[in-house]
């Protein structure tokens, strides 16, 4: 009897993003196969990366010591404070394989069409970098990126901060969810500022859109990283280890899949 198709949906998150590495760590020592990936903002450089062939280690060896403006450059648009066009010039470089089409696993990455709000979803063919960027492009703080067909896109976590839906559309019978927003934000109390009040509200309208893509999910992984702001690239190393951690509590249970 063959085997179900496992697909892996990762959120986005930030620099908490390396904690998807450490999921991804233990499901290669584990042998469990992947099939199929789906990712969003930060989720969709992890994703993108394991679709390119990439292994956990040969990401963090590369990611290890990057920095934001490693990935990011002042925009002299009035549309963003940053662009993020170094990021796209990075997984150029960094990774084997740059186009959809010459994937052997099938990828979708989540963006968002900034006129309509509407989920756009990269797969089948095109450049992954420009996928990415897209994805990655939080309103505001990055250009927003256009697409091939003149939409202006935005950061995918805006219209689906949790890509289960896409990973499904891809031909996936069992996935697995790694979400790194409904951990929560900075365990820090009630926010005393109007920029605090704003982003602690932002987090939470984030937090409950992504939890309500969890019914798609067949084991849902959730690193217990609360404590650790989406801008604390310095700490990539806690929050590997973290995903590491949150993965391990879910082995039985993602076993359990391949068996199915």
């Amino acid at each position: 009897m063959e085997r179900k198709k496992i697909g892996l949906a990762l959120s986005g998150g930030g620099a908490r993003g390396y904690a998807h590495l450490g999921v991804l760590r233990v499901l290669e020592r584990a042998g469990i196969p992947i099939d199929m990936a789906a990712g969003c903002s930060a989720g969709s450089i992890v994703g993108a990366a394991i679709a390119a062939g990439l292994r956990s280690d040969d990401i963090i060896k590369f990611s290890r010591n990057l920095g934001w403006f490693d990935v990011s450059g002042f925009s002299y648009s009035p549309r963003g404070l940053l662009t993020n066009e170094p990021l796209g010039r990075f997984i150029e470089k960094n990774f084997p394989l740059t186009k959809f089409e010459e994937l052997a696993m099938p990828l979708a990455i989540v963006a968002c069409d900034l006129a309509t709000g509407k989920e756009v979803v990269f797969r089948g063919e095109g450049s992954i970098a420009e996928a990415v960027r897209a994805s990655c492009a939080i309103p505001g703080v990055f250009v927003p990126v256009t697409g091939p067909n003149g939409k202006v896109l935005v950061d995918g976590g805006i219209a689906s901060p949790m890509p289960t839906r896409a990973v499904r559309k891809l031909g996936a019978e069992k996935v697995i969810a790694v979400d790194l927003l409904t951990c929560g934000s900075v365990d820090a109390g009630t926010p005393n500022t109007l920029v605090g009040t704003f982003i602690q509200a932002a987090m939470m309208m984030i937090r409950n859109s992504s939890k309500s893509h969890h019914y798609r999910a067949d084991v849902v992984i959730e690193p217990a990283i609360a404590h650790i702001r989406p801008d604390e690239m310095r700490r990539a190393e806690e929050l590997i280890q973290l995903g590491e951690a949150a993965a391990e509590e879910k082995l039985d249970e993602i076993r359990a899949l391949t068996e199915s």
